[in-house]
C-alpha cells in the first residue's frame, strides 16, 4: 500500500510524515493488498501562526483495488489528533464498504 502525504497551508514535516505512515499502517495493515494507495491531505484552516479549536484538518482517501475511492475527513486541535481519528474513521468506512462486497 502506497501512502502519499500532501500538505496545504503548512510546512512539510518529516515527523508528521512518519506519524501518518505509522497510523495508516496500524489501522489499515489488515486490508493487505486490497488497498493500493492512501492519499492524506493535511491543512491548517487558519494558518501556522494562528490557532483555534479544531483548526487542523486531515482528509484521507483510500483506493481499494478495483473499486471507487473512499474518502473521510476529520478535524482536531492538533495534526496528530486529526490524523489518528481520521485513520480510525477510514478503517471503519473500509470495513463497512469491503464487508458489503463479501456479503454479496
Amino acid at each position: 500500500m502506497l501512502i502519499q502525504v500532501n500538505y496545504a497551508n503548512i510546512q512539510k514535516s518529516d515527523v508528521i510524515d512518519d506519524y501518518v505512515h505509522e497510523r495508516v499502517n496500524k489501522e489499515l495493515a489488515h486490508f493487505g493488498e486490497r488497498i493500493t494507495r492512501v492519499e492524506v491531505h493535511l491543512h491548517d484552516d487558519n494558518s501556522p501562526q494562528k490557532s483555534s479549536p479544531n483548526d487542523k484538518r486531515c482528509k484521507m482517501e483510500a483506493r481499494p483495488a478495483g473499486r471507487q475511492p473512499l474518502t473521510v475527513e476529520q478535524t482536531g486541535n492538533s495534526f496528530q489528533k486529526a490524523i489518528a481519528d481520521c485513520a480510525g474513521k477510514l478503517n471503519r468506512a473500509l470495513k463497512n464498504s469491503l464487508d458489503k462486497v463479501k456479503d454479496h
